[in-house]
């Protein structure tokens, strides 16, 4: 079982991989493929897929705090 991963991407979608199951509030699961993006622009007209509508009408570049190493 590989590590699931969701990457945010500049000015687009959340990136998703690994080994995760996507499901809907009543519990339905969706069918994803190994690796899939998930919109957070609200644009797209597959949801929760990106379809990438959001290309040229959505910004947002997300980066993590970095932690300093205390020893």
């Amino acid at each position: 079982m590989s590590k699931a991963q969701i990457k945010v991407m500049d000015n687009g979608s959340l990136k998703v991989s690994g080994d995760v199951e996507l499901v809907d509030m009543d519990g339905n699961v969706f069918e994803t493929k190994p690796t899939f993006s998930l919109c957070r622009c609200g644009l797209s007209n597959n949801m929760p897929f990106c379809d990438a509508g959001h290309k040229g009408k959505f910004k947002s570049c997300v980066r993590a705090e970095k932690v300093l190493n205390e020893e």
